[in-house]
């Protein structure tokens, strides 16, 4: 196994493909990305688009978001998957090390990240990496549609 880990440059057929096998192994809710989604992250300066490949194939992702806010600049990953059959061989471990010299790079002080309880392994790796478990709530509030009228 020869993985690279990237950041996204550039959208591709190619990418879209490989990004639309992950995302049903990251969430059985999240509808498939269209290339204008995918161009809307990639462009964005708040988020970076990791991407690891074996041989041209799509076998894992991450996305790290930062931006700035009164307390200082934030970096948070999200969204990280590796393909079923490519997980154990360092992929994940890979991501997260791009993402935190991204990070490292653009003045982060810390990377938060977030992980269902779950996803024991993806757990695990992270403690492994140096990540601590916080003491604190995380509250989500559905925002319907009418609501945004």
């Amino acid at each position: 196994m020869s993985v690279t880990v990237q950041k996204t440059l550039a959208v591709t057929p190619e990418l879209l493909d490989g990004l639309n096998r992950l995302l049903p192994q990251l969430s059985s809710s999240a509808p498939p990305l269209s290339m204008s989604e995918i161009e809307k992250i990639v462009d964005s300066d708040a988020s970076t688009l990791f991407v690891a490949s074996d041989e041209g194939l799509t076998v894992g992702m991450l996305t790290l978001v930062m931006f700035s806010i009164p307390t200082g600049l934030r970096a948070y990953i999200e969204d990280v998957v590796v393909d079923q059959g490519s997980r154990g061989s360092g992929i994940g471990e890979a991501l997260i090390a791009a993402a935190v010299n991204e990070a490292r790079e653009r003045g982060a002080r810390s990377i938060d990240l977030t992980s269902r309880p779950s996803r024991e392994a993806a757990n695990a790796l992270y403690q492994k990496l140096g990540f601590e478990r916080r003491d604190t709530n995380v509250y989500r509030r559905l925002i319907k549609k009418d609501e945004l009228e």
